[in-house]
């Protein structure tokens, strides 16, 4: 009997499949198959200087097709388009309902909501009018909503459902310029002083119907605040990022000549709108060059929804890609036999494929051994993905090295960009034609980077912000010489790639002087299988420990496979072999870092950090300050009793 590997290597049976697969037309796996477009239209009109004048050109390019739709939403088990002609319609009604209401140019009106067609549409009337919009994260407490529209003096917002309502309702005495509250569920009973959106649109169209010319003349100027995004604030006050139209539109046209799109893509839409990473690039960028956004029906529902909404391209965070890569390695290894070995074999394989592809040449037999992994496992993993899917586009954190070329040696081409909310927010991502792991990419068109002679991040070019609203002393911070210092500490590669190393913010300085980037050290215990979150502690401390938050569900299959009995996941992560594990993997992660570098205890936390919590902004960053101020009585516990083992040694 022929063994796997021997039936892979042997030559005649190569040959035989070579010729199977000549006569199937298998296309041969490359860098085109993995996202590059030769033939594409692009942005629909790459003059636009302000956001309404791309939505006018937009929309008047469309006018007339209703088969042609800028978004999609789940509807009774299927995806139900919104044509550019209704959707157009809803906005001219709703501009002219709030301008009747009193906006005028330079207002601020804020959006407290979901991802849903209402939140498009509240965008693109508010900007028509001149106005400013404030986006809001639905998870932020009233407190801090209270705060925002305290901040920007907004004189109107418009929420999604009951829930957002009532917090603007119980801080609403404590918001002297708010004037109109509009909600875009219907509402089922009178709220005082309250309108649904359906109603607004209604009021809207009668107001046009008297006063045809209501809406005419008004204009926007590039240099004009399209919009306040606050920042998430893991330390203090969040302040309000003051983005133009010219930063917005230029960093539009800049990502549109990397990230190439035309109007036969789609994307899924989860990530929050109110964030500038999802608003640049899953919508502007996608409405500018006429392609779909399909709209996730949560966060829950993704894997689905991505199988339904068939997307060619996904805005996503590394996060995804941890649960997506412990779900694929789970389904295969729970099947185990043939199937695992295949699935392994392809994944070595793409591997040595896409190292030999960098170098510029691949030997015959690894092409034709890489086809066959196409067939056999690639293509399927695309199907799962809904079968068109060209990349990923991963921002908004680092992505582990390890996990992009995982994805890449399965078929899967992920393009990792940065930026920040002050840059519109994309300054640099990798190109489908050359993807470095480990690194950001090269700087899309228009952007400078530069790097400080103590390794910060500088930046400059059109989409850079304006400044902080209302703080001029913020502002001049980092806004110095024409360069904006971003707080990041990197490095520019020979090939100009940039690669990000820590931020300036996070660096730790022990009680021996040493400065460490948790960043690096964090990844490598992310790498584990058996981790699901990871934050290093050592500030003013002799040495660093490590707050691990297990990944149950492969915590659980290990107790079980080890017949460890535990009632409670407290008593888990307390058993001698699950402290066993964590114990044998940071001896091994030690061997890649310095003495001062490597951590020398660990805490297994029971709750994940979470945006629910407190300890997650909304954009899944880690709150490192509240996590060390929360568990701070059990740190100092450890380092108290590993400074007694120290002292005694």
């Amino acid at each position: 009997m022929i063994t796997f590997k021997a039936f892979l290597s042997r030559r005649p049976l190569l040959d035989i499949l070579v010729d199977r697969l000549r006569q199937s037309r298998l296309p041969r796996f490359s860098s085109h198959h993995s996202g590059i477009k030769h033939s594409f239209m692009g942005l629909i009109n790459p003059d636009f200087q302000t956001l309404p004048e791309l939505f006018t050109s937009v929309f008047s390019h469309f006018k007339g097709q209703p088969d042609k739709a800028p978004i999609a939403r789940k509807i009774n088990g299927a995806y139900s388009p919104i044509s550019y002609d209704s959707l157009a319609e809803d906005c001219r009604h709703f501009a002219a309902y709030l301008k009747e209401r009193g906006i005028e140019p330079g207002d601020r009106v804020a959006i407290l909501s979901e991802n849903r067609p209402g939140w498009y549409l509240a965008d693109i009337a508010i900007l028509s009018l001149g106005a400013t919009d404030v986006p809001l994260y639905p998870s932020l407490p009233p407190n801090q909503i209270e705060y925002i529209l305290n901040n920007c003096s907004a004189k109107g917002i418009i929420v999604s459902n009951m829930l957002q309502l009532g917090k603007i309702l119980s801080i609403w005495p404590k918001l002297p310029e708010l004037n109109m509250v509009i909600v875009m569920n219907k509402l089922d009973e009178p709220v005082e002083d309250v309108i649904d959106l359906s109603q607004a649109k209604t009021e809207g169209k009668k107001v046009l119907e008297a006063k045809p010319w209501l809406l005419d003349g008004i204009k926007s100027n590039p240099d004009d605040v399209a919009t306040l995004i606050y920042t998430s604030g893991t330390t203090g006050l969040p302040k309000g990022v003051m983005l133009t139209h010219r930063n917005i539109c230029e960093n539009v046209k800049s990502c549109s000549t990397v990230i190439r799109i035309d109007q036969t893509d789609s994307s899924l839409s989860f990530l929050p709108l109110s964030h500038a990473y999802e608003r640049t690039g899953g919508y502007y960028l996608m409405f500018a060059c006429g392609a779909r956004i399909n709209l996730a029906e949560s966060v829950e529902t993704i894997s689905l929804n991505i199988s339904e909404a068939k997307p060619t391209i996904i805005f996503t965070v590394p996060r995804l890609f941890d649960r997506m890569k412990a779900s694929i390695l789970k389904s295969v290894t729970s099947e185990g036999g043939v199937k695992e070995k295949i699935f392994f074999w392809a994944v070595s394989t793409g591997e040595k494929y896409h190292k030999q592809l960098a170098t510029g040449k691949v030997s015959p037999l690894l092409a034709v051994q890489h086809n066959l992994a196409d067939k056999l496992v690639y293509s399927k993993i695309r199907k799962k993905f809904g079968g068109k899917l060209r990349y990923f586009v991963s921002g908004g954190a680092a992505l582990p090295q390890k996990t992009g070329e995982f994805f890449q040696s399965i078929g899967i081409t992920i393009l990792e960009g940065f930026g920040l909310t002050e840059t519109s927010p994309v300054t640099n991502v990798n190109r489908p034609e050359k993807v470095k792991f480990g690194t950001v990419g090269l700087p899309v068109k228009n952007v400078e980077v530069k790097i400080a002679p103590d390794g910060e991040i500088m930046l400059k070019g059109p989409n850079i912000m304006k400044g902080y609203w209302k703080d001029e002393a913020a502002s001049a911070e980092v806004l110095r010489d024409g360069w904006l210092y971003t707080g990041d500490i990197g490095e520019v590669d020979s090939e100009g790639y940039l690669k990000i190393t820590d931020r300036k913010k996070h660096i730790i300085v022990t009680s021996g002087g040493k400065n460490i980037a948790p960043l690096q050290i964090e990844n490598l215990i992310l790498d584990s299988p058996y981790v699901d979150q990871a934050m290093i502690v050592g500030e003013k401390r002799p040495f660093l420990i490590a707050l691990i938050v297990p990944d149950f569900l492969k915590l659980r299959d290990f107790a079980a496979e080890h017949q460890i009995k535990a009632s409670s996941t407290k008593e888990l992560i307390n058993t001698k072999e699950v402290i066993e594990v964590y114990e044998k993997l940071l001896k091994s992660i030690s061997r890649q870092l310095a003495t001062h570098e490597k951590v020398r205890k660990f805490l297994l936390l029971e709750e994940p950090f979470s945006i629910e919590n407190g300890m997650m902004t909304p954009t899944l960053k880690l709150k490192r300050k509240e996590i060390t101020t929360k568990f701070s009585a059990e740190i100092d516990n450890l380092y108290n009793t590993l400074n007694m083992v120290y002292n005694t040694e």
